[in-house]
């Protein structure tokens, strides 16, 4: 290798040196740490004794538990996805095209950052009296005549999980989608509509193809966050649904650290897998590079 080519290789370590140093330490050494836990067995008191074994992942693998965590974690996921895409995506939209004063869409693209002033606890603290059997919904319903008793699948239930994962994610999606409606070309828009193309046509035809990367980051996001929560389940649901990192949180609360491991290897692939997906619908690099 001539001088040159050394000169850009040793240029080029150096320009990943702190990523290294950050990934190596705080992902890669704590991921291979769970990986060798999962292959260990447990005595049943927190101690660990190194087969290598795979018993923990047949153990999941075979079990129906396991199916039912995924399909439970999978139906938050794509209910939450859906809502937080269909109001990010508008809301973004809202803001680019409609908001004509840049400091007054600034403005209002910051009141979306609102919820996160406060804590996740407030926030879902905040909808049990929007949701309770004398809460604010209930009451409008009763008092229009609409229902003849409070609605008890509002609180502490699926819909709650899913309306507090809305409420918290769906500035997940607004950010990307609005960054990259924001690059789009206003003249293409101007064109289409010289062509005579109707509304629906531009948003169908025009925008949503060049929003592609804005809806991939944002479901990246909003997907890994659900599916690597149990608080909001927990506490949303009252304890009646359950989801795949609820159960190995209990594993480590009695101590079952081989299988906990092994239930967070196995999330972490099929969140891989589910990222790999998301990320086959649009060209990540060449979207930065622009």
């Amino acid at each position: 290798m001539t001088r040159a080519g050394w000169r850009r290789a040793v240029g080029g370590w150096l320009g990943v040196l702190p990523l290294l140093l950050v990934l190596i330490p705080f992902f890669v050494i704590p991921m291979m740490a769970v990986l060798a836990a999962s292959l260990c067995e447990s005595d049943g008191f927190g101690g660990l004794s190194f087969g290598p074994t795979l018993s923990n992942y047949g153990q999941l693998l075979t079990s129906d538990l396991t199916l039912k965590l995924y399909l439970a974690t999978v139906k938050f996921t794509v209910l939450t996805w859906a809502a937080t895409a269909v109001l990010g995506f508008f809301i973004a939209y809202f803001l680019v095209f409609h908001v004509q004063n840049q400091l007054l869409a600034l403005g209002l693209f910051l009141l979306c950052t609102i919820p996160f002033w406060t804590s996740n606890i407030i926030r879902m603290i905040s909808w049990i009296p929007v949701l309770g059997k004398e809460g604010l919904i209930n009451m409008a319903l009763l008092g229009t005549g609409a229902v003849d008793q409070p609605l008890e699948i509002l609180l502490f239930s699926p819909v709650a999980v899913v309306i507090a994962y809305v409420h918290q994610l769906t500035i997940f999606m607004v950010v990307p989608i609005f960054n990259s409606l924001a690059r789009i070309d206003r003249r293409t828009v101007e064109a289409a509509v010289d062509a005579g193309a109707s509304r629906f046509d531009i948003l169908r035809l025009v925008v949503l193809p060049q929003c592609r990367s804005g809806i991939a980051l944002g479901s990246i996001f909003v997907t890994s966050i659900v599916m690597g929560d149990f608080f909001v389940v927990k506490v949303m649901s009252g304890g009646g649904s359950a989801s795949v990192v609820g159960a190995f949180y209990e594993d480590i609360g009695v101590l079952q650290y081989p299988g906990a491991a092994a239930s967070a290897v196995l999330l972490t692939l099929v969140m891989l897998v589910v990222v790999g997906l998301i990320l086959r619908t649009v060209d990540i690099r060449r979207e930065i590079a622009q």
